[in-house]
């Protein structure tokens, strides 16, 4: 919903031309960008970009980012941009991960960052990231109906996911990342065995919790993604320490052995290891020996697709109505024993007020459509925890809940809506949000309480026809008169909600 800045507007693309998708990855260590073309229905890729630009490198305890990191972030992604703008993008899709969740909120970066790219920037969850990681490897090897163990190394998180041909069936995400785990136990640059012992040790605690859900078996087919182990690949490769099996418990314990033949990781040189890889390699590569050896998998395979693959043909599924946040949307509706036809009232009407003032109100953008028809479909979802209070227990719901295909910026305004559909309006979780969506999500809330309030009665007969205009700060309702006059609860109802838009600077007037 954040407008994409006016300085940087995408040139309109020709007619008879692909339609061109992009998606970003904004890592802990490296941000990538995959470029695709939609080719007669089908995604070619035509580009991928990537940057080593260390942002983990910059984090401090308190969620700040350093200056340094900072600068090389906003520069790749000023290159992202201009490419973006060069190849005519019409959609794109980017996402900040593990080092992004831990940064702190109020810092200005992801404006900076959004300007520089010209393009809104999501925060996902650690589960969303496995989620989505698993749909690029999906979609980077042949089908297979069977158990696939999938294993992403990233710079500030690792990522597991157990899953069955399309569909992921346990996700994990882990604090363990081969830029966290280097600086913190090869801080002096230093490489020693205690070192990796100690790395090797904190993965096996972060395991521990969770190794039995993913714990590989013969018939599970166990793949590896992302730079640290594309990495131990291609130095197993050229050392001959690799067979047709994939990566083996017995080649890593080798290639640390290799590692420790160097003093330090400035002279750390490898055939197949890049020299930007190496400076946080022996982090990452005590992690995977952990894996390996924890999770029981005797041969790890690896795969090119990853996270920003995921993202792509998440983007992809998404324009062709394939939205994993409507699937997840129906799941919490089945699972918390929402009413649908009480559900399917408060959504249509809902719906007639929203079109009687998107152009007003400046609601436009499909977003706002979507985030309120899925509040109203889920404004119950408390009930079936407690009617005190439900709208609060559904907000925690819907902001804390595992939801595939939602970032967190959108839980959160998912939450406010129905968290906010009665008494009082709090502001708080409203600031909460991204500044530029803040008044568009109180004039939401404001239609998703009507719709709420004039549903009441839960009658299953029709609500006839509503007229209602809006202004800047104004919302007038008109009724038929008789309608009115049959039900004196609802026109009291009114009259309290008056006071309560009052409280948000809004004058809510009906006749």
């Amino acid at each position: 919903m954040r407008r994409q800045p006016a300085v940087v507007d995408s040139p309109s693309r020709p007619e008879s031309s692909p339609e061109v998708i992009a998606a970003v990855d904004l890592g802990s260590n490296s941000f990538h960008m995959i470029v695709g073309e939609l080719r007669h229905g089908q995604l070619i890729i035509i580009d991928r970009i990537r940057e080593t630009v260390r942002l983990a490198e910059g984090l401090s305890a308190t969620g700040d980012l350093s200056a340094e990191a900072r600068a090389r972030a906003i520069d790749c992604l000023s290159r992202f941009g201009e490419r973006l703008r060069d190849m005519h993008a019409a959609s794109v899709r980017a996402a900040g991960t593990s080092t992004i969740r831990r940064a702190r909120e109020d810092t200005g970066f992801i404006a900076d960052a959004e300007s520089a790219l010209g393009h809104p920037i999501e925060t996902i969850s650690g589960i969303e990231e496995a989620r989505l990681i698993y749909q690029g490897v999906t979609h980077s090897l042949p089908p297979r109906e069977g158990l696939r163990l999938v294993l992403d190394i990233g710079g500030g998180s690792t990522e597991l996911i157990l899953g069955q041909g399309a569909a992921p069936r346990a996700l994990e995400s882990l604090h363990l990342g081969c830029v966290s785990m280097t600086e913190r136990f090869f801080s002096d640059g230093r490489i020693s065995r205690e070192a990796f012992d100690k790395v090797r040790v904190a993965a096996r605690l972060e395991l521990r919790p969770v190794k039995a859900f993913f714990r590989g078996a013969g018939e599970i087919e166990s793949i590896g993604t992302s730079g640290t182990i594309r990495s131990a690949e291609s130095v197993a490769n050229e050392l001959g320490i690799i067979d047709s099996q994939g990566l083996t418990p017995d080649a890593l314990e080798q290639l640390i052995e290799r590692v420790l033949e160097f003093a330090s990781i400035e002279e750390l040189t490898l055939p197949g290891l890049s020299e930007r890889r190496a400076q946080v390699w022996p982090g990452g590569l005590a992690i995977l020996a952990e894996l390996l050896g924890v999770l029981r998998v005797s041969a790890l395979q690896v795969s090119d697709g990853a996270l920003r693959e995921g993202l792509l043909y998440d983007l992809l599924g998404r324009l062709q109505h394939e939205d994993a946040r409507e699937r997840s949307v129906r799941a919490m509706a089945a699972r918390y024993n929402v009413d649908q036809a009480q559900a399917k009232r408060v959504t249509a009407t809902a719906d007639v007020l929203l079109s009687q003032c998107v152009e007003k109100w400046r609601l436009e953008v499909p977003m706002s459509s979507s985030i309120l028809n899925w509040s109203a479909r889920l404004h119950e979802i408390g009930l079936d925890i407690s009617h005190d209070g439900f709208e609060r227990h559904g907000a925690y719901v819907a902001e804390h809940a595992d939801l595939p295909g939602f970032p967190r910026a959108e839980q959160r305004f998912l939450a406010f809506l129905i968290g906010s559909q009665r008494h009082e309006i709090d502001t708080r979780f409203n600031n909460q949000l991204p500044r530029a969506w803040r008044e568009t999500a109180l004039r939401l809330a404001m239609l998703l309480r009507l719709a709420v309030l004039l549903n009441r009665s839960r009658s299953q007969l029709d609500i006839p026809g509503i007229e209602l205009a809006v202004k800047d700060r104004s919302l007038e309702l008109h009724f038929d008169p008789a309608w009115l006059q049959a039900n004196p609860l609802t026109v009291s109802d009114l009259e309290r909600e008056q006071g309560y838009l009052h409280a948000v600077g809004y004058e809510l007037s009906f006749t």
